[in-house]
């Protein structure tokens, strides 16, 4: 049975509910509706953003046939990710973990009572499911991390974290692609860009992609 609803969030948005977990699943379907409505180019939408269980439509109410777009969302919804779809192509990134670019190492491996080494071959040892993007721009949420090292996010977040910080937060891994507060556990720090508005295609990583992190050394991150 496909479990969802549609409610709107005021008078040009609607937004498609699936189930309430994160879950590869269920985000896959929120991102197959997002990319079947965006394809529609149904007249009067705006946006289609998919996040980890829902999608957000964003619409001019002035220039749009509500109950239509309600009828195609609703089809949309119904409809389970395609099997056949083809696998994304892996985005690997490079990681210096540990020392100052880790501050938080320690701590991750205290929590799972392992050595740090054992936190990075861990970390780098699992392929992550691109979630969502957010909080700013080519933040992508990443899951899901081992159990062993899931720790919690800091209960009083950082005023500054640099960019290129990989931090966890709990099931969720990621990279600060700028300099932002903020609260993860961090271990690491990358020389790859998430966002960068000078490429041609500015976001590293999108919705639905598959990541791999391996680990470099200080030398080789001073490199690239």
């Amino acid at each position: 049975m496909n479990h969802y609803r549609i409610v709107p969030a005021g008078d040009s948005v609607l937004i498609v509910e699936f189930e309430e977990r994160i879950d590869p699943g269920v985000n896959a379907r929120a991102i197959a509706c997002a990319n079947a409505i965006d394809a529609a180019r149904i007249d009067g939408v705006r946006d289609v953003v998919p996040t980890y269980r829902s999608v957000a439509v964003y619409f001019d109410p002035l220039h749009t046939d509500s109950d239509a777009l309600m009828e195609r969302i609703a089809h949309e919804a119904e409809q389970p990710p395609q099997a056949a779809a083809a696998a994304p192509a892996t985005v690997r990134i490079p990681v210096c973990y540990g020392g100052e670019f880790g501050p938080d190492l320690a701590s991750v491996a205290t929590f799972a009572g392992v050595p740090s080494d054992e936190v990075v071959r861990l970390h780098s040892a699992a392929t992550y499911r691109v979630f969502m993007l957010g909080f700013v721009p080519g933040f992508a949420y990443l899951g899901l991390v081992d159990e062993r090292i899931a720790m919690p996010r800091h209960s009083t977040p950082r005023v500054r974290v640099p960019a290129g910080s990989v931090g966890i937060a709990g099931v969720q891994t990621g990279i600060y692609p700028a300099e932002t507060p903020g609260g993860w556990q961090l271990i690491g720090r990358t020389p790859s860009k998430p966002f960068d508005p000078w490429r041609s295609e500015p976001f590293l990583m999108k919705a639905g992609d598959a990541v791999q992190f391996y680990p470099i050394d200080r030398a080789e991150f001073d490199k690239l």
